[in-house]
């Protein structure tokens, strides 16, 4: 195996754009990429499609439930704490076909391969992928996507004249989206969320949360007539809910009728076993599937050694992203463990759901520190590859953002201790 070309310090700074990529954000930086075997690089490259072809299933079966030819249940969960302009927004006839033109799943990198933990319809991270990819390719890196992949793909999604619309609550990244779409060019431009016209017709990129939407003063008319927007306003599209459902065994001949057998078998490894938290009895003789156990009482009772298990906010909330609303049951205290399953239980604005905990592996990598020096930093691994739909209905790999944190961290996310860099293929 030949030696991974470095990506130096020096070139880094002098790279960066004027005021970073990121408000207030930093991060470390490595001379090189993620390095991943071929075989994982493969099921990376062929993940998109089975993922798009997971969001089209979940919206079959939420409309078929909506409209009242499916148990009305699965609507209900999914559109817990949503206003009603919102639900007839995405229940509407004409939005049927319109899905998100990014996806980006979080992976984590476990001993056993991938582990699904979350989908990401309207994800951070595209620009600074974008210059990470197109530093380590000038640097002579073998760059998953390419260096100017990101660029092409978003150029796909959002057409000449365009406009991404960028909420405050999203405003952090800003910096990224405008350096964006200075590479893509094509009279393509930011612009503030909260200043929406109800009339807009350009085609518009959605940055911003559903859920803020009370701060879009447009954003209900704009939908009641039918506005067109990537992505769509579909937020039970965005409950990570879907990850639980999936495994439901009422579900299951429902799933196998909308999923091909092979997206169907890679779905069941990739996206740990999960539950739906609801506050209901259980007749005598039933247990909850794969729990073993028949209440969520004895799930508050289960010793540290036995809950390694993740609670999770399913959507619709401002601490739905990142690691605010995630429980770590073995991370917890009994006490606090047992509290947070009842306040979830006894949660009537939002959805919450569990999932098994599975452990990413752990890695070295190379570092800079402040002084310019390398070390080997331990880690684990979250990748957030982004792959974009073009108008032709393909969906594709266009790069792949690794973060690296600390090895003592169980919640993986973005943070100023970890690592940011991209993926790239074997020498």
């Amino acid at each position: 195996m030949s030696e991974m070309p470095q990506l130096s310090m020096e070139a880094i700074r002098a790279a960066m754009p004027e005021g970073g990529l990121f408000g207030g954000g930093s991060w470390r930086w490595s001379p090189e990429p993620l390095v991943l075997p071929k075989k994982l690089l493969r099921e990376l490259e062929g993940l998109g499609h089975v993922l798009a072809s997971f969001q089209r299933a979940s919206d079959a079966i939420y409309r078929r439930s909506a409209k009242g030819n499916l148990p009305s249940w699965i609507a209900e969960w999914l559109d817990r704490g949503k206003p009603e302009w919102l639900l007839q927004a995405q229940r509407r006839g004409d939005q049927a076909e319109n899905f998100p033109r990014v996806i980006r799943p979080d992976l984590l990198l476990t001993d056993d391969g991938f582990s699904l933990t979350e989908i990401d319809s309207v994800p951070g991270g595209i620009g600074v992928t974008a210059w990470l990819s197109a530093q380590y390719e000038k640097a002579g890196c073998d760059v998953l996507g390419g260096g100017n992949g990101m660029i092409e793909g978003f150029s796909q999604v959002l057409p000449e004249q365009g406009v991404v619309m960028i909420a405050d609550e999203a405003a952090d990244y800003r910096p990224e989206m405008q350096w964006l779409l200075a590479q893509c060019g094509g009279g393509r431009s930011v612009e503030q969320a909260e200043e929406m016209n109800t009339d807009d017709a350009r085609a518009i990129y959605r940055f911003f949360e559903c859920f803020d939407w009370a701060n879009i003063p447009a954003l209900p008319a704009f939908a009641a007539r039918g506005g067109k927007i990537t992505a769509p306003l579909k937020p039970h599209l965005e409950e990570k809910l879907w990850l639980a459902l999936f495994h439901l065994p009422g579900l299951q001949s429902l799933w196998k009728k909308e999923l091909r057998g092979a997206h169907r078998e890679r779905l069941q490894r990739l996206i740990p076993q999960g539950w739906a938290l609801r506050d209901v009895e259980l007749p005598p003789e039933a247990a909850l599937p794969g729990l073993g156990v028949h209440s969520w009482q004895e799930v508050m009772e289960m010793s540290q050694k036995e809950r390694r298990l993740v609670l999770k906010i399913s959507g619709f909330d401002p601490t739905a992203w990142g690691s605010r609303g995630v429980f770590i049951g073995h991370d917890l205290p009994a006490s606090e463990w047992r509290a947070q399953i009842e306040h979830a239980l006894a949660d009537q604005q939002r959805s919450w759901m569990m999932q098994t905990f599975r452990e990413a592996s752990l890695i070295e990598h190379p570092v800079y520190l402040a002084d310019g020096s390398v070390i080997k930093q331990p880690g684990r691994v979250r990748l957030c590859p982004y792959y974009f739909t073009d108008a032709n209905g393909l969906t594709k790999l266009h790069g792949c953002l690794a973060t690296i944190v600390p090895a003592d961290k169980k919640k993986i996310h973005g943070m100023s201790d970890g690592i940011l860099t991209v993926v790239a293929a074997e020498q």
